[in-house]
């Protein structure tokens, strides 16, 4: 596997994990009502969107390993040019539902390296 494939697949795992910890015994509502905890969530998803697109670039046969990796680089897109409509409630529900899928998924891409 190339290194700046290595490089993204590891951008991904890290940038996940940090939601995971982010997160992590966070409810909802404290999603909503922390700025902080937000823009952190949100920064993690750009990432991971940003490596998805970059990654599927590079190297297609290792992305469609990913689940909706066209969608979590679609998601990236508008937290980065319409972050005024971002719906907080789906960015949450992409966390708890999307999130554990990814990681796993990253994890076992990650360790065939």
């Amino acid at each position: 596997m190339q290194l700046e494939v290595r490089k993204y697949l590891f951008d991904i795992k890290r940038a996940a994990t940090y939601l995971d910890r982010f997160s992590g015994g966070k409810t909802q509502n404290d999603y909503l009502n922390d700025p902080l905890l937000r823009s952190a969530i949100e920064r993690q998803f750009e990432i991971i969107g940003e490596a998805i697109s970059k990654l599927a670039k590079l190297d297609p046969a290792v992305v469609i390993h990913i689940s909706d990796y066209r969608k979590l680089v679609n998601f990236r897109n508008i937290l980065i040019h319409g972050y005024a409509e971002i719906d907080d409630y789906l960015v949450w529900d992409l966390l708890q539902s999307k999130l554990p899928v990814l990681l796993s998924e990253v994890n076992k891409l990650h360790n065939e390296e």
